[in-house]
């Protein structure tokens, strides 16, 4: 499994990714592998502040449904709209495919988040 070493990982799954000065944040390959056809991306709504580890919204594939959690704390101020009509795109390219953008309160706090080697040891 070839992971972007650009970006940090949760033990959830999410991958985030500093873009200026918000975060990207969306599925790893494992996660959309583990989950299969995905079918619905919802439940998202911005500008509402999270904190990190918090339920942003979901996912939900043919064999189940699972949350999507804020890597760090911050307000939520983008939703991936495209998925509304496309949830597969997480299944094609997901490291490529952004679910939500969040500001977040202290960009520091990413360095908490795991690193590409750390995330692959864990689930390999």
């Amino acid at each position: 499994m070839q992971l972007p070493t650009d970006r940090k990982y949760l033990t959830t799954h999410e991958w985030a990714l500093v873009q200026d000065d918000v975060v990207l944040v969306g599925i790893t390959d494992f996660a959309q592998d583990q989950l299969g056809d995905l079918v619905f991306v919802g439940d998202f709504t911005t500008q509402v502040h999270l904190e990190a580890g918090a339920v942003a919204g979901v996912v939900e594939s043919v064999k189940a449904a699972s949350d999507i959690y804020a890597p760090v704390s911050g307000t939520v101020v983008e939703y991936n709209e495209r998925l509304d009509d496309a949830p597969e795109l997480l299944n094609e390219n997901p490291f490529e495919t952004w679910i939500f953008k969040i500001k977040p309160d202290d960009i520091a706090d990413l360095e908490a988040l795991l690193t590409a080697e750390q995330y692959h040891s864990e689930n390999v």
